[in-house]
């Protein structure tokens, strides 16, 4: 089920959905949007510019492959420097997760 959340916090964190999800397997847009949509609600839009931006910047390299289904697809598939950058953002996303938990359960780490 997806769930609905404010629209920026989803922009903060689907580059990191990305990463994450592509760190599995390659995939073609319209199957990772899909992928995404089971568990955040997102518009299609969003998602193309966001990969043409990190293949553009080296984290992704993309390849064209036949489909039974239809015309031929543009795979997505994460590079070396793409799993350096998944690596420093689940570091960063962790902290900032215990942070706001703290501040959000009370919890003094002072």
């Amino acid at each position: 089920m997806a769930v609905s959340m404010n629209i920026q916090f989803k922009k903060g964190v689907l580059e990191l959905c990305v990463l994450v999800l592509l760190s599995e397997r390659d995939y073609y847009g319209y199957e990772l949007i899909s992928r995404i949509s089971e568990r955040i609600e997102i518009a299609e839009g969003t998602v193309y510019p966001l990969l043409r931006r990190l293949t553009k910047e080296g984290y992704f390299r993309t390849y064209l492959q036949e489909s039974k289904e239809g015309p031929v697809r543009k795979y997505y598939a994460i590079t070396d420097k793409g799993r350096e950058y998944k690596n420093v953002l689940l570091d960063e996303w962790s902290r900032f997760v215990d942070s706001v938990n703290s501040l959000v359960m009370g919890e003094d780490k002072s």
